[in-house]
């Protein structure tokens, strides 16, 4: 384990040159203890424990003086490096019975990673505690308490302690620990609770909306149980959104799925921006993309041409349907507001194959327009095929 446990160093070092003056420790006691002191300031440690060591020859010590050479001998060996030294004179100052609150946190604290340095997990956990018992909250000691629990494989000790601190920073009305989010996240992963570790995902992005939380929510959201393939572009708008679209692959089959969903437009900006990345336009497969781009405009061209008689037609079917999907593709040109008006009156005709698909496109549509109704129509769409998930995400999306 990379080492972590935090330095007492200059803590330590005045407590103990000032018990020292405070308790009149003998002069060849309180020489050494000095120069260690100075020594461990200067970041020598091995220096500094040579130094105590003199002061720890003295013959006839008394408590005092003993506990003051055990605060400065646990500070110089932990400097240096010696953990069963730091051990053996930091549980004597903690058996002496003469620390308590913030100094004897910090020593507790001192103890479980220097025996996690060790590898003995069972001592590490006890002074973990102790050390929580003493008021200690260090990140450090948080993360220390999460490495432990995972070599035990006690996960779900992980998960209780993680689900604990984001439900009490949540009650006090403030942002849950990102570390905390990911130990949960992780610790639900491990022990196969798919349906918790996704919403523990969603909540690292609502509260810390970065890439790569993303790539983790929407790599996963296809694999979820079922799943409808016709979202499938839909995915694909998500990743193009949050910036997880980046391979000249990943470009050609959304465009050519916008192509197939009757959206030239759409597929026409998915190739302009495949360019713009540099995804498109280079390599063995060149000629192929400008083929697909000229497809693209092509089909763009004869859509705009028609659209306005699809639109005719769609209004006289029994069926919202053809509103629906007109409407939805008008938006893609540009044509907002005449897109979300006819997407509302698909819906208010009814008789709609997908409803809540119906509502995943008008939200879409209206949430460049408005953000605010476009959030509330996604938050209204259900189901469990998928289409809610991508409703709900795209809520999250530049929020």
């Amino acid at each position: 384990m990379k080492r972590l446990y935090p330095l007492l160093l200059g803590l330590l070092a005045a407590a103990c040159i000032g018990t020292a003056h405070a308790q009149g420790v003998r002069e060849e006691i309180g020489k050494p203890l000095q120069q260690a002191g100075e020594l461990l300031r200067a970041g020598k440690g091995r220096e500094a424990l040579a130094k105590v060591r003199e002061a720890d020859a003295v013959a006839n010590k008394t408590p005092a003086e003993q506990l003051t050479i055990d605060r400065m001998k646990g500070a110089a060996a932990q400097r240096a490096g010696d953990h069963p030294t730091t051990i053996q004179a930091f549980e004597a100052v903690m058996a002496s019975g003469k620390v308590a609150g913030a100094e004897g946190a910090q020593i507790a604290e001192s103890l479980a990673f220097a025996y996690s340095q060790q590898k003995d997990w069972t001592k590490t956990s006890q002074w973990i505690q102790r050390a929580q018992s003493l008021g200690s909250t260090s990140p450090q000691l948080k993360q220390l308490q999460s490495y432990v629990q995972s070599q035990s494989g006690d996960f779900a000790a992980i998960g209780r302690d993680a689900s604990a601190a984001i439900e009490a920073a949540e009650k006090a009305g403030r942002k849950p620990e990102e570390g905390d989010l990911l130990r949960l996240a992780d610790a639900q992963a491990r022990s196969g609770n798919a349906s918790a570790q996704a919403a523990t995902l969603e909540k690292l992005l609502i509260n810390y909306p970065k890439r790569e939380y993303w790539t983790a929510t929407l790599g996963r959201l296809p694999r979820k149980a079922n799943f409808a393939d016709r979202l499938g572009l839909d995915v694909l708008r998500l990743r193009l959104a949050t910036g997880n679209l980046s391979k000249a692959e990943d470009f050609m089959e959304m465009a050519q799925l916008s192509l197939q969903a009757g959206l030239p437009a759409e597929a026409v900006r998915i190739v302009e921006q495949g360019y713009k990345a540099g995804a498109l336009g280079k390599g063995a497969e060149a000629e192929r993309h400008k083929r697909l781009q000229d497809l693209a405009q092509k089909k763009a061209a004869e859509q705009k041409a028609a659209i306005d008689g699809q639109a005719t037609e769609a209004a006289a079917q029994k069926s919202g349907d053809d509103l629906v999907r007109v409407g939805y593709a008008l938006y893609t040109m540009g044509q907002a507001d005449k897109g979300i008006t006819l997407i509302e009156q698909g819906i208010a005709k009814g008789g709609l194959r997908l409803p809540e698909d119906a509502k995943l496109r008008l939200g879409l549509a209206q949430i460049g327009k408005d953000r605010a109704k476009g959030v509330r129509t996604l938050q209204s769409v259900k189901g469990n095929d998928g289409t809610a998930d991508v409703a709900r995400l795209w809520t999250l999306v530049g929020s």
